[in-house]
């Protein structure tokens, strides 16, 4: 076999376990098909978990049907926008449901952002509607006027509790930043309000697969975000996938833990909709910190669980671990960063469960990569394409070359899962998406002989030091690798001999003790002197998107604006 068709031969086929096939039968079956099919089918299962407070598949699908009747009522018809500005709270779901039920396009936004990338987005998707918190209308309606959105409908998070929680919380809510007065305003409207003024409406809007489901902004934490646009193929045939990946888990079996939050396309698709189309209960975690990850866990027996690391390192940092039952785990699954093999070991013996990484981004729905969960699964590795995926690797400067088993390139990524395109975009859709369909990820990657791919780095964050191509991921994970780090990042800095060098930023754990110099001899037994930090920098924590991913560019944009 020749190195330039081993991309061809899909011969990571070969390493997938048994009961998971290379090809699917897809069904053109909408996201809010699979949860009529799911209230048909366990009507009285727990669909959504909050604090204790329980709804069922069936009491989930009528408050759809009448938010949905709610929409048409004020007038959002198939193609118009609908922003959703919310935590993982039961109305969250209901909206994007009720959006998609009547063919409107669901737009997820970021709760933590400021106004200015706010206005953004809610302009750039021609938003006319918006579901949001108490806590946020204020700034919401102040910021309505710079926009096309009409009605602001908002929830609390005492909405939906437990009898005695919902008549302790406004004694105590108010005190501990959990809800806000709200000041008359015009079209402004309390979402149990409208909830209860229509009745449930379960028509499905006529949709082609093809048709625009939602926008999912990128992370703009710099520079302005970009919308990528998801069609109701991508967002079906990613769950149809996800769903073949996991053949052992049966459909009204399982509790979902919903701690990535929904807005971010990770949340959105591996917990959210997944669990949906699984019949699954799902306990939502709208502030997804050790304490109520444990405490949820724990309480609700949670059984599947899709975090990012930072929220697996911070449980078993926390001092309730060790007299926390987490044994109801039994599957795990971790992106958006490489996943310690310590914390790895620790968690999977800490809860009997068995954690598989995978990898994705949003402009593909996110997943395209997952390590078998009963099968080999590679430390480091983020895994093979999950079936109908296509992937190579190509030369960074001629992306018509296809590099060799073992060689580092650009990931690219074909199948189902990746999106129409950017929203008002077309140069840049040009520069990330093939005639042909191929995504560019902007991922340096390499592939072994059994189709596993490594992630080196982003193409953005290579370092070169003496000439020498340094990827800041291997840094990392060496130092990740040390018994006192608890985090660590690093990122490329002038230097006057080598062009640019590594400095490193380091979060220890609690109560441990180290120097810079006792770092860099660490680091000089496992990497190459030109790879070596010249530089560390101790940090109480480290900025994290919100889904936990420690954020490099914006360490990257401190040190050069210091």
């Amino acid at each position: 076999m020749s190195d330039q068709t081993i991309y061809d031969n899909n011969i990571w086929l070969k390493s997938y376990e048994e009961g998971v096939k290379g090809s699917i039968d897809f069904k053109d079956t909408l996201a809010t098909q699979y949860l009529t099919e799911s209230a048909n089918n366990f009507p009285d299962n727990p669909a959504l978990i909050f604090q204790g407070f329980t709804l069922s598949f069936k009491e989930l699908n009528v408050m759809v049907a009448r938010f949905a009747a709610a929409l048409k009522g004020f007038g959002i018809k198939k193609g118009d926008s609908v922003s959703i500005l919310l935590p993982n709270v039961i109305p969250c779901v209901i909206a994007y449901y009720a959006i998609h039920r009547i063919g409107a396009i669901a737009v997820f936004n970021n709760p933590l952002y400021a106004d200015r990338e706010l206005e953004h987005q809610f302009n750039d998707s021609n938003s006319t509607f918006l579901i949001t918190l108490d806590l946020l209308v204020k700034r919401m309606v102040n910021l309505r006027e710079k926009t096309s959105i009409d009605h602001i409908v908002y929830t609390s998070i005492g909405d939906y509790l437990p009898f005695i929680k919902r008549l302790l919380f406004p004694l105590v809510a108010k005190k501990k930043g959990l809800a806000a007065d709200v000041a008359p305003a015009p079209n402004l409207h309390k979402f149990k309000d409208v909830l209860q003024q229509y009745e449930p409406d379960f028509s499905q809007e006529d949709l082609s697969m093809d048709d625009v489901a939602m926008y999912q902004y990128t992370g703009g934490t710099t520079g302005v975000s970009k919308g990528v646009t998801l069609t109701h193929r991508n967002v079906s045939h990613q769950i149809q996938q996800i769903e073949a990946w996991f053949p052992r888990f049966d459909k009204g079996t399982e509790i979902m833990l919903g701690a990535l939050p929904f807005f971010h396309v990770f949340g959105m698709s591996v917990s959210m909709n997944f669990a949906i189309r699984m019949g699954w209960a799902n306990v939502l975690v709208p502030k997804p910190q050790p304490e109520p990850l444990l405490n949820d866990i724990s309480k609700f027996k949670a059984t599947f669980a899709p975090l990012v690391p930072t929220m697996y390192i911070g449980m078993l940092e926390h001092p309730d671990i060790s007299t926390t039952d987490l044994s109801s785990v039994k599957g795990c699954f971790s992106g958006s960063a490489p996943l310690p093999l310590d914390v790895i070991n620790n968690f999977q013996e800490k809860t009997g469960s068995i954690i598989v990484e995978g990898f994705g981004l949003t402009e593909s729905t996110p997943v395209t990569h997952i390590n078998p969960f009963n099968g080999t699964r590679k430390q480091g590795s983020i895994g093979i394409p999950i079936p109908e995926t296509a992937c190579k690797i190509v030369d960074l400067d001629d992306a018509t070359k296809e590099m060799p088993i073992g060689e580092a390139g650009e990931l690219l990524i074909k199948g189902p899962q990746v999106m129409k395109g950017y929203l008002n975009r077309p140069d840049e859709t040009a520069k990330t998406l093939t005639d042909d369909g191929w995504l560019y990820t902007g991922d340096v990657a390499t592939m072994d002989e059994d189709g596993y791919f490594y992630i080196v780095d982003r193409i953005k964050d290579m370092i070169i030091s003496s000439g020498y191509n340094v990827y800041p991921r291997d840094i990392d994970e060496v130092l990740f690798g040390h018994p006192k780090i608890m985090e660590a990042c690093c990122i490329g800095i002038p230097h006057p001999k080598r062009g640019e060098a590594v400095k490193a930023f380091v979060v220890l754990k609690e109560g441990q003790e180290l120097t810079e110099k006792e770092i860099i001899d660490y680091c000089t037994e496992k990497l190459a002197k030109y790879k070596l930090p010249v530089a560390v920098e101790f940090r109480n924590e480290l900025p994290k998107s919100n889904v936990g991913k420690i954020l490099r560019k914006d360490l990257r944009a401190e040190e050069m604006g210091s």
